[in-house]
């Protein structure tokens, strides 16, 4: 009995191994998306649109525009065209990690620094 619980063990990490998270990042190059994120314990709302090339998004009243270039169909990095500070000035690195029906999970940090943050975006519309 102990025989096949060893055999099937290797089984199993190989098969779970092998499992291919969906990605289907093309489906969220552009639209127009939401980002929900908690700072302090109050939930915040970031809407934006996003093209080929800009990123333009709307959070607590404020409008901000971003040039975007793209690494990979999954990856692209962020540079605001009008920063305010030293901090704005610096290019941040956008990776979809998974994709569903009308959302992605990604990472994003600033680039060059390996500390990243997680979030979730959902698609509102194309």
């Amino acid at each position: 009995m102990a025989t096949k619980k060893i055999i099937l063990l290797p089984l199993l990490l190989l098969f779970i191994s092998c499992y291919d998270v969906e990605r289907n990042c093309k489906d969220f190059k552009t639209g127009k998306f939401r980002f929900d994120y908690e700072v302090d314990g109050v939930t915040k709302t970031t809407i934006f649109e996003r093209n080929d090339s800009l990123e333009i998004e709307t959070y607590d009243g404020k409008t901000d525009t971003a040039s975007i270039r793209w690494v990979n169909d999954c990856e692209y990095i962020l540079k605001k065209l009008h920063p305010k500070n030293m901090a704005e000035e610096k290019s941040i690195d956008m990776r979809i990690l998974t994709t569903s029906e009308n959302t992605y999970t990604f990472e994003f940090g600033m680039v060059g620094v390996s500390q990243k943050q997680k979030g979730t975006v959902t698609k509102l519309s194309d």
